[in-house]
């Protein structure tokens, strides 16, 4: 690997040339997600007048990709140079936003266009974050992998703030189209950042040797998960909680907009709150792991976030906006908490050659079941309506903490640096564990 420990500073891993270049790149692209996250929905309610089931499945097409492509995808990432596949993955990202304005200017777009921009863009996600989660420690030693994943975490959440704000205002200046846009730019700092990354990546050998089939390695992946006492029910917790919060998450615009009767421009204000919880989640990440540690940190975290909850289905006009903001700013906080912990804890933890797979395996069923949820939020809004559905996703969410408490996590104070000896297998079963 070509990164050395640096002295530790009170700016950390961002006086590291390499990791500041990917820390302005995923900033740059993480605020044109956070624009996304509210102007797409808010192209299909208010250009094209889309129902609540039409925008929960829009949603859902943003993530159908995880369960296509999600597994596979992490096999690839083991083969290929990772900071190529991501290039690769902004620029049709930024051309398939780019078409959303455009078609909207000559009197073009429909919900299928909206439809196939979401699962195209959906698709160079799925093997974009892969690829990056595990490029990380490529440009990281491992003991500065926590305060980078940290720091990507504050980055993520912050840009949320700022780009679902602006959304929402750029909305009701000239458009919501015209955010996506916005989105497209974005792209094309975040891969001028990268191809400015000087350090050499060094690709994982592959168990097997370059004969072994894509599907024996993508299997490979699923096996080391599902037999982990940790990874497996962090995945399982994971995914739990993602079918919720997208299920809620998949008409909260609808709800907020036709049923409190929240305007456009206080929309993206309203649905930042979440994102403000992600910042202080990511900036107190650190400090509860080295106060509790890990595990515990983990789990005290998620039983107190996830009860608020229930305060969504109790937003009213006026001050009852407050139940939405406090309960969305709370998860929020706990959400963020638990990206830092599990995305460090993997990175540690797995094999570097089984870094890709283990990743997309986890990310694919975590993110597949966001497809899910969002579905399943349009369609109970459109049969029960928005109130109600918050209600029966939000009752189970507050609940979801449990899965953490009673796991292998839930017994222990800090989460393990490396795999057990007796469960390496492959080209670097010999070598040393992770310090």
């Amino acid at each position: 690997m070509s990164v050395s420990a640096k002295p530790p500073s009170r700016w950390g891993v961002l006086t590291q040339r390499d990791f500041r270049l990917l820390f302005v790149g995923e900033t740059a692209s993480g605020l044109g997600n956070g624009i996304t996250a509210v102007a797409l929905p808010l192209v299909a309610v208010l250009t094209l007048h889309a129902t609540a089931l039409e925008v929960g499945l829009l949603a859902a097409a943003v993530w159908v990709p995880w369960l296509v492509v999600g597994l596979p995808a992490g096999a690839w990432v083991d083969r290929l140079p990772r900071r190529r596949i991501m290039v690769v993955c902004n620029l049709v990202s930024a051309a398939m936003y780019a078409s959303v304005p455009v078609a909207g200017w000559i009197d073009r777009l429909t919900l299928t266009h909206l439809f196939v921009v979401a699962v195209a863009c959906g698709t160079s996600a799925v093997f974009f974050n892969t690829a990056c989660h595990a490029y990380v420690p490529s440009i990281l030693v491992q003991s500065d992998l926590a305060d980078g994943n940290a720091k990507l975490q504050v980055s993520e959440a912050g840009t949320r703030v700022m780009g679902r704000s602006a959304a929402g205002f750029t909305a009701q200046a000239v458009g919501a189209t015209t955010g996506l846009l916005l989105d497209a730019l974005t792209f094309l700092v975040s891969t001028a950042c990268l191809l400015g990354i000087r350090a050499r990546e060094e690709k994982p050998a592959r168990q097997g040797g370059t004969s072994s089939s894509l599907v024996h390695e993508t299997g490979e992946g699923l096996r080391f998960l599902s037999r982990d006492p940790y990874l497996r029910p962090i995945v399982v917790y994971g995914a739990t909680l993602n079918l919720l919060l997208m299920g809620y998450q998949a008409v909260q615009i609808v709800f907020l907009v036709r049923t409190v009767g929240v305007g456009a421009g206080a929309v993206g204000l309203l649905v930042m709150c979440s994102s403000l919880g992600g910042v202080l989640g990511a900036l107190l990440a650190t400090r509860l792991c080295r106060r509790w540690g890990t595990a515990r940190a983990l789990v005290l975290t998620q039983a107190v976030a996830c009860p608020f909850a229930l305060l969504l289905p109790l937003t009213t006009p006026g001050p009852g906006l407050l139940f939405f903001v406090s309960g969305a700013f709370v998860l929020g906080v706990g959400v963020s908490v638990a990206n830092v912990v599990v995305g460090t804890f993997r990175q540690s933890y797995c094999p570097p050659y089984l870094l890709g797979r283990v990743s997309s395996a986890s990310m694919a069923t975590n993110q597949g079941t966001i497809a899910i949820g969002s579905a399943l939020g349009g369609f109970l809004g459109s049969v029960i309506g928005t109130r109600p559905t918050l209600w029966v996703l939000t009752a189970p969410l507050a609940l979801t903490w449990l899965l953490l408490a009673f796991s292998s996590a839930g017994k222990a104070r800090e989460l393990p640096l490396a795999v057990n000896p007796e469960r390496r297998t492959g080209p670097t079963a010999d070598a040393p564990s992770p310090a």
